[in-house]
C-alpha cells in the first residue's frame, strides 16, 4: 500500500533545535543520507524564512510542524504564507473549521496539510480531562474509546481535504486501513528496537511504522543525540528500505482492538 517515494525521503529527521547555527551543523552531519527536516515550535522561533529558502537551495523538502489551532482567518492566511514559502508538509490541530481554512489557504500551492487526530503523548487520562471518554463505566462521554476518537478527528480532516495525517503506533495501521492510498500518512515518535520511548505513548520501529503502513517516519531524538549522528541515521535508512522490500504487514489492527 506504500507510496512510490524514494528511499531517502522517508525519514524526515526533526530539527529539534534552538539556534540556526546548531540547525546548519547537524544538516551537514547528514548531507548525504537525509534530506527531508522538520522544524517545530523550538526552532522556528530562532529562526526565519531565510533559513527555508537555504534549506530549500540545497534541495532539501521541509515539513513545518506547528500545529496550526486558531480562528479562521488566522489559520487561513498563516498556511497561505507557508505555501508561498515552499514548504512541503504543514500541520494542524483543530477542528473541522480549522480543516477547512487551511485547505482554503493553501489554494492551488502544492503544500500538504496534514492533522493531528491524537498527540502521540496522550492517551486515555487526557481525553478523559477533556470529557471526551468517561472515567468510569455508565458515566456520559461522547466516545467509547480512545480508537473511536481517533477515527472520527481523522474522518473529519479527510473530509475537509486535507491531505494526510500524523500516526502513530496501532494507529498507523488503522489510519492506512481506513483511509488506502488517499491519506497521506507521516509517523512520529518512531524508535529504533531498544530506544528510550520518551513521553510518546504509541511507539514503532521504522521497520514495523513502514509495514503498519507509514508514508513517512519522523525521528528526532535518537539521531539528534546519538553519538555518530549520521551512522543512526543511515541505520534507520537501511531498516526503512528493508521495510519496503519487505512490503506491507498483514497483521492490520483494527478499531476497537487493543
Amino acid at each position: 500500500m506504500n507510496r512510490v517515494i524514494p528511499i531517502q525521503e522517508r525519514l524526515i529527521v526533526a530539527l529539534d533545535l534552538s539556534s540556526l547555527k546548531e540547525a546548519r551543523r547537524y544538516i551537514q552531519d547528514l548531507e548525504g543520507v537525509a534530506c527531508f527536516y522538520k522544524i517545530g515550535l523550538e526552532l522556528f522561533l530562532a529562526v526565519n524564512a531565510d533559513f527555508i529558502k537555504e534549506l530549500r537551495a540545497q534541495n532539501c523538502r521541509i515539513f513545518l510542524d506547528l500545529k496550526m489551532n486558531d480562528i479562521d482567518e488566522t489559520v487561513r492566511r498563516a498556511v497561505h504564507l507557508a505555501a508561498d514559502l515552499g514548504v512541503d508538509f504543514l500541520t494542524i490541530l483543530g477542528n473541522h473549521a480549522t480543516a477547512k481554512a487551511a485547505v482554503l489557504g493553501r489554494g492551488v500551492g502544492s503544500i500538504q496539510i496534514l492533522t493531528v487526530p491524537l498527540l502521540s503523548s496522550w492517551g486515555e487520562k487526557d481525553l478523559q480531562d477533556l470529557g471526551m471518554l468517561s472515567v468510569q463505566p455508565g458515566e456520559p462521554g461522547r466516545f467509547q474509546t480512545v480508537d473511536d476518537y481517533v477515527v472520527w478527528r481523522a474522518d473529519m480532516a479527510m473530509a475537509q481535504g486535507c491531505d494526510g495525517l500524523i500516526a502513530s503506533g496501532k494507529y498507523v495501521g488503522i489510519l492506512r486501513e481506513r483511509f488506502g492510498e488517499k491519506a497521506l500518512i507521516v509517523s512520529p515518535g518512531v524508535r529504533p528496537a531498544g530506544q528510550n520511548t520518551h513521553e510518546h505513548q504509541r511507539s514503532l520501529t521504522p521497520f514495523d511504522a513502514i509495514r503498519a503502513g507509514a508514508d513517512y517516519l519522523v525521528v528526532g531524538r535518537p539521531i539528534r543525540d546519538a553519538d555518530n549522528r549520521r551512522q543512526m541515521a543511515q541505520a534507520i535508512q537501511d531498516e526503512i528500505a528493508l521495510a519496503v522490500k519487505a512490503g506491507p504487514s498483514n497483521e492490520r489492527v483494527l478499531p476497537g482492538e487493543r
